[in-house]
């Protein structure tokens, strides 16, 4: 702690002979097990480096030094820019970013509940309400559109978020074939994507150790083109991975890597983020679902990053949840404050639940505040001088009053956070508006929110430019 400076509380969770024994068991998971990449064009990629060793089967084993090799590879900082060309963030120099989002294929109406089919309507209301809360820096494709064919559904999707919204887009395609019609209508809206990229292409692998050849032709795409793209692994323990905290961390961080070499062999140093999705699965219920350890598994996967020197992106804590409830609440304040106390990169999607097949604004609109305290708590306070008030504490002394002191007229306004969606009610307060509950209150909120966010200015342009584009496909 720096004492005539800011107090930062830090989470250090690894010791450096812990990263080392992690990397070192990927290391051989990758040289001794391998991983399968289900392409001829990878084939080809990986023939192209004689020391890596490929069966019929597309089975690959990779040696350490090319490890290290595409670790030296690939750039350690992304920047990232807003639709306008402004600089946003940069992904491995800066502090936790978040999103909404999360490609749910049904919408929850806030108050009564009800589940419906996700529609085109839906993903221009919460892109507009992602763009508005000011603690998401991104939007991750809230949903998977229903009421468009699906030939086009996902180009009606990404239309809409670049249309609603200037922050950075994470694209997530369902629709092999339409990943470089969507790139392509981007650029013919927008321009050069490579130069100043705002938006991050979503993959995953297949775990265990299988790279499918629906990802290996997006990667080769990105890459080509010069964008930067999110490489996230997703395991449920004992299912996909081992059931031990320290199994899935080990596996996955083996999965990380070998896109990461995959990528690199394709183009060196093209910009790669990679993080885990670590889950559980109950055998009871047959449902898969985010635990304590899940929120360590990545917060351990960040300080292995920070260790490669590499950008991150990982779990936002969501979809455990029945309706934007107490449930997913409290998942959102274990993610949220130990991806921030950590200094995570990107968390991209918040707002699902009923394990992520159902998108939840009042999720998206509590999920604003949390991020914001969490925010608050891993800044700490300043510690020096004028803050310590000693001349205020002698001029007042004992039984004083420090309502009128300069201290306290300079600093009242910021020194604490306020809700924008609960009162600070006393009792007596709450007992005359009628006794709401918190859910009620933030379940209006929200409504009133979604019914009152503006169109963007240049929203009908760059959708009659999107829909001709999609029109002469």
């Amino acid at each position: 702690m720096n004492p005539t400076g800011y107090a930062r509380p830090k989470l250090n969770f690894l010791t450096k002979e812990q990263i080392g024994q992690i990397h070192q068991t990927a290391q051989y998971i990758l040289s001794k097990v391998g991983v399968r990449f289900d392409s001829e064009k990878a084939r080809q990629v990986f023939m192209r480096s004689k020391e890596v060793q490929i069966d019929e089967d597309n089975l690959v084993k990779f040696p350490t030094y090319l490890v290290d090799w595409a670790l030296k590879q690939a750039p350690s900082v992304v920047d990232v820019y807003s639709r306008d060309g402004e600089l946003a963030f940069r992904l491995g120099a800066d502090r936790t970013r978040f999103g909404v989002g999360v490609t749910s294929l049904y919408y929850q109406e806030p108050g009564s509940g009800e589940i419906t089919p996700f529609q085109r309507t839906h993903m221009t209301d919460l892109v507009r309400l992602g763009d508005h809360l000011p603690n998401y820096d991104v939007i991750s494709t809230p949903g998977i559109v229903q009421d468009q064919p699906p030939e086009i559904a996902d180009l009606y999707a990404v239309l809409e978020m670049t249309a609603n919204t200037k922050k950075p887009l994470v694209m997530l395609i369902s629709e092999e074939k339409l990943y470089e019609p969507a790139l392509d209508m981007l650029a013919a809206l927008h321009g050069d994507l490579a130069e100043k990229p705002f938006v991050l292409p979503y993959f995953n692998p297949i775990s265990p150790l299988v790279v499918n050849s629906d990802t290996i032709e997006k990667i080769m795409i990105t890459a080509e083109r010069g964008l930067p793209f999110i490489y996230n692994t997703y395991v449920m323990a004992g299912v996909s991975a081992p059931i031990t905290p320290a199994g899935m961390l080990a596996q996955m961080t083996a999965e990380l890597l070998a896109g990461l070499i995959f990528t690199q062999l394709v183009k060196p140093g093209a910009p790669i983020i990679l993080g885990m999705l670590p889950s559980y699965f109950d055998m009871k219920s047959m449902v898969n679902f985010y635990d304590p350890k899940s929120y360590l598994i990545s917060l351990a996967c960040v300080e292995i990053l920070q260790h490669y020197g590499l950008p991150h992106s990982g779990t936002s804590g969501s979809g455990n949840g029945w309706m934007g409830d107490l449930i997913d609440f409290e998942n959102y304040w274990l993610n949220h404050l130990l991806l921030v106390m950590g200094n995570a990169g990107l968390a991209p999607f918040v707002g699902d639940t009923l394990r992520s097949k159902v998108f939840s604004p009042p999720n998206v609109v509590y999920g604003n505040e949390i991020i914001e305290k969490a925010l608050s708590i891993s800044e700490g306070f300043v510690i020096d001088e004028e803050s310590f008030g000693y001349n205020e504490i002698a001029g007042q002394g004992p039984g004083g009053t420090f309502l009128a002191e300069p201290l306290t007229l300079k600093h009242f306004r910021q020194a604490y956070t306020v809700s924008d969606i609960f009162p600070q009610y006393s009792m007596e307060n709450w007992q005359e508006v009628g006794q709401p509950s918190p859910q009620d209150v933030l379940n209006q909120y929200t409504q009133d929110l979604l019914h009152s966010l503006p169109e963007p200015e240049d929203y009908k342009e760059l959708l009659q430019k999107g829909e001709r584009f999609i029109n002469r496909l």
